[in-house]
């Protein structure tokens, strides 16, 4: 396993970060263990976590499972998504970060959190309320860095300058959704990533089960993310998403590796990225994953596989950007 650091903030995380979403839901608290022990036996000391996951149990059992190990590991959790049926159980405004935050801290039996994530962008509270929140939680030692996922890049640029002007603490870390079939982040949340030192943690690097061999155009499994989840069901829906899955799974068969090995080989193999988040539903799973650190993602390889599915245009939306007709072309 090898270590990087996040951004600039001097903490060095590993190559690969496991996200507990499962924990307590399709993993119950005996595989959670297991594949939590799995992780740190691979070396990996950076666990992702959210206040919803499972109605808060994830954070509960992650809280046990770190108990003994508290300082060799870079936890995070997130808030803003609702956690109640009260209409101030949601969002990003003062209220209710304060309240969020005390609540995983709770859960997860600890007395910091290392990163904390807005979970999305709140239109409806003004980014200065939120960001000064994080502020006065990171000086009361409750969380030490503040993160953004879901964000546009000019949401998380927002935030950076706000931050600065205010001397508050800065975003240092950022969580966009990546993957094969998901290239949006390629456009200016990255190449933001890039130019303000962030840390990135991309999450969904299999595309919620798409990219992992069990799909094709005319095959789907009885179960799966893809298949009981609407929100999945919706986000990876087009024909043109199962046909990348197909092709996608036919050239990791070429390279004698399984596809979620490749999967994440790929995503982490971006210059942007610091670690991909990677999930499983039992220990099989897992063992796909991790073994992404096996493969020797060349040039010539990430360029095969990226040609599998749509590049998205440049941001200025000018597609003779990075051809021969460019008037940048020097």
């Amino acid at each position: 396993m090898e270590y990087t650091f996040l951004g600039n903030t001097g903490v060095q995380v590993s190559e690969l970060c496991f996200g507990t979403m499962s924990f307590g839901g399709d993993a119950d608290e005996k595989t959670s263990a297991a594949m939590f022990h799995y992780c740190r036996e691979k070396g990996i000391n950076f666990f992702d976590c959210a206040n919803v996951y499972q109605g808060g149990l994830a954070e509960e059992i992650l809280g046990k499972l770190i108990k003994d190990c508290r300082e060799e590991v870079i936890i995070t959790s997130k808030g803003f998504f609702p956690t109640s049926t009260d209409v101030n159980a949601r969002g990003a405004s003062r209220k209710h970060i304060m309240t969020a935050v005390e609540d995983s801290l709770r859960r997860l039996s600890t007395d910091y959190i290392d990163i904390y994530f807005i979970h999305c962008y709140d239109a409806r509270t003004p980014l200065e309320e939120t960001l000064q929140a994080l502020d006065d939680l990171i000086r009361q030692g409750k969380i030490l860095y503040p993160g953004a996922s879901n964000f546009a890049a000019w949401q998380v640029a927002k935030g950076l300058g706000i931050s600065d002007m205010k001397d508050w603490a800065r975003f240092v870390c950022v969580q966009p959704m990546y993957n094969l079939v998901k290239r949006q982040a390629e456009v200016e949340i990255l190449p933001m990533a890039q130019s303000e030192n962030l840390g990135v943690t991309p999450y969904s690097p299999l595309g919620g089960g798409l990219l992992t061999g069990k799909y094709s155009l005319n095959k789907r499994p009885d179960s799966g993310r893809l298949i009981e989840s609407k929100i999945y069901e919706t986000r990876y829906g087009p024909d043109w998403m199962f046909d990348t899955a197909e092709r996608f799974t036919e050239l990791a068969k070429q390279h004698n590796c399984h596809p979620a090995s490749l999967g994440v080989a790929w995503v982490a193999s971006h210059p942007a990225v610091t670690a991909p988040i990677i999930g499983a539903r039992n220990l099989e799973q897992l063992e796909g994953s991790i073994r992404s650190l096996e493969i020797d993602m060349t040039p010539e390889l990430r360029n095969a596989i990226s040609a599998l599915s749509p590049e998205p245009p440049p941001a200025t939306d000018r597609s003779e950007e990075g051809t021969e007709h460019s008037f940048l072309v020097r």
